[in-house]
């Protein structure tokens, strides 16, 4: 993706296409109105909108726009008030007050003080002030003492310098005496030494511990701790979901953290990543920040701040031995108690970038409330959508067919697993369904494969059907999901010469396999102007028939689900969402 373009530079382009579209538009207008011209009137009206919209809001004031976290002026609301000078000045010991609102503060700096034979010490240039006796105890609601009566200094004894001369203390606010203990401490005995004056501090540099000489008696003032921040790290707004992943996408530290390209490594590099989820979250959203795009190209000329409070962000990705990640799942499988000893592996399908796919898989765990171990596979996708894209990923994934086999494998030998539930997306179907077959005719042992989710399989209807009767059984039970409105399957129907693909529900009768329970989601998947291709992990019904299916284990479907009706075929039967009326 494209740098987004300064500010200047976008407005001027934004004002230029805008320039030239209305142009064309007006001279359209002076032509015959035929069916043509109606046409080019519309496409331009079409293209000139987003462009008219992105110029208002470029030339709105700053005070219209939404205040994006983090601005100063939400950090100058966030500053808490300042301490009451005169208050620090008047304790034992130099310890921090709590704060108080500034309204407060500032009725208590304005109050008038009382009458004295001498005015107090300005603020600005403090002077040393000898420790005090204790004063019995006063409410807070009483007014202060007259400064008139000096506090009794004590001599400090011969060998040390002499203290200097006494000097009439400041009066005490309100706020200081709120922060006074409820009992004052005991006399110091007769035989103790004196306590020492604190050394004068800085008028610009608050007390810090420690800074005053060592006081023997009386004990220091217990001042009440300062109250704690409004988010704690156990209070923060979001969630963390691990996610451990394996891939063979080549990785980049070029812009100070680690990434993954679309470019292959040809070697297997496992790893963890910390995904933030919003508590605001939306099942089955994976909510990201707003990005307008220049159409039909991938510049960014206005994009949402990203905030973990509000979307899924990425808190932490680092790579890890095979003995690191081993011993961090088996810690977290340890720890399960729904999903007990069982991990679930997600592989993505085309157009999918390494962070889409942490987040998609992240919200998938988060939304079933997985607390077994969640993993991904990324392959290297290109994460676009041109025709030359498609075919890159189809090549690619098929050469990560050895790599996926051998994060199955780890996660079997090495994590304490002792089922491994696997979903599989598109064009990550390709990758699967070989790996799967290889697995069954040499499979290694103690790998055990649970439910196995095929989720819209962007495979050749033929190919599937033979491949689909060798790995049957290969683990506890085989699912697939189909629609008959999933456009991106539709595509790629069409580039591959009309032949169906094993996702796609042609005529209304969808693939129907032995060993394999097919189900219509057709009905779930009528979203105007949706691609309607990821409804397995998008809608609440499907996530929680999926709950039950990796939780229990029941099978057929009717019995998870019992609206789903059952549609008997010459082949065998598959199950069907009721449409939604």
């Amino acid at each position: 993706m494209l740098p987004e373009l300064p500010t200047a530079v976008a407005n001027a382009l934004i004002g230029l296409i805008a320039l030239l579209l209305g142009i064309l538009f007006w001279r359209s207008t002076r032509g015959a109105k035929t069916s043509d011209t109606v046409i080019m009137r519309t496409a331009l009206l079409f293209l000139l909108a987003p462009f008219v919209a992105a110029a208002i809001f470029a030339i709105l004031p700053d005070t219209m726009k939404p205040a994006a976290p983090g601005t100063s002026s939400a950090k100058t609301a966030a500053k808490p008030a300042s301490p009451d000078v005169s208050a620090t000045r008047t304790q034992t010991a130099p310890v921090k007050p709590a704060p108080q609102p500034a309204a407060a503060a500032k009725r208590e700096t304005e109050a008038p003080a009382p009458r004295s034979a001498e005015p107090p010490p300005r603020a600005a240039a403090p002077e040393p002030i000898p420790a005090a006796a204790p004063e019995p105890r006063r409410e807070a609601s009483l007014p202060p003492p007259p400064a008139a009566a000096p506090p009794v200094v004590v001599s400090p004894p011969e060998a040390l310098p002499p203290a200097p001369e006494p000097t009439p203390t400041a009066p005490i606010s309100r706020a200081a005496e709120a922060t006074r203990a409820p009992e004052p401490p005991a006399p110091p005995p007769a035989d103790s030494p004196p306590p020492v004056a604190a050394a004068p501090m800085p008028a610009s540099r608050a007390p810090e511990p420690h800074a005053a000489a060592p006081i023997a008696q009386p004990p220091a003032v217990d001042i009440a701790p300062a109250p704690k921040p409004e988010t704690p790290p156990s209070r923060e707004p979001w969630d963390v979901v691990p996610v451990y992943y394996g891939t063979d996408r080549a990785a980049d530290t070029s812009g100070g953290r680690l990434t993954y390209t679309a470019d292959r490594a040809r070697r297997l590099e496992l790893g963890r990543a910390l995904v933030t989820v919003p508590k605001s979250h939306e099942v089955p959203l994976v909510e990201r920040p707003w990005v307008y795009r220049l159409p039909f190209t991938r510049i960014v000329l206005f994009q949402e701040q990203e905030d973990p409070a509000k979307h899924f962000t990425l808190k932490e990705l680092k790579t890890l031995s095979r003995e690191e990640l081993a011993q961090i799942v088996r810690d977290r499988l340890g720890a399960s108690n729904e999903f007990k000893d069982q991990a679930l592996v997600f592989l993505h399908g085309f157009n999918n970038s390494f962070e889409g796919a942490l987040f998609r898989t992240a919200q998938i765990a988060y939304d079933l409330k997985y607390d077994g171990a969640p993993f991904l596979y990324s392959w290297p996708s290109k994460g676009q959508l041109g025709l030359q894209d498609y075919s890159y990923d189809r090549e690619s994934s098929g050469q990560s067919e050895p790599y996926v086999r051998q994060f199955i494998e780890f996660i079997a030998r090495d994590t304490g697993a002792k089922t491994i539930n696997i979903i599989a997306h598109s064009m990550g179907n390709q990758v699967l369904l070989n790996v799967l077959r290889d697995l069954k005719r040499n499979a290694p042992p103690g790998v055990t494969i649970g439910q196995i989710v095929l989720a819209a399989p962007d495979v050749d209807r033929d190919t599937f059907e033979f491949i689909a009767k060798e790995i049957s059984g290969v683990g506890l039970g085989i699912t697939l999901l189909a629609a008959s409105n999933d456009r991106a399957l539709e595509a790629s129907k069409r580039f591959w010469g009309g032949v169906p693909r094993a996702g796609d529900v042609p005529g209304g009768m969808p693939i129907v396999v032995d060993g394999v329970d097919t189900i219509d989601i057709s009905a779930l998947s009528t979203e105007f102007l949706s691609l309607n291709h990821s409804r397995y992990a998008e809608h609440r019904q499907l996530i929680e028939d999926m709950r039950a299916l990796l939780k229990q284990g029941t099978r057929p479907p009717d019995k998870r689900v019992p609206s789903l009706e059952r549609v008997m075929t010459g082949g065998g039967a598959f199950w069907r969402y009721p449409a939604i009326r």
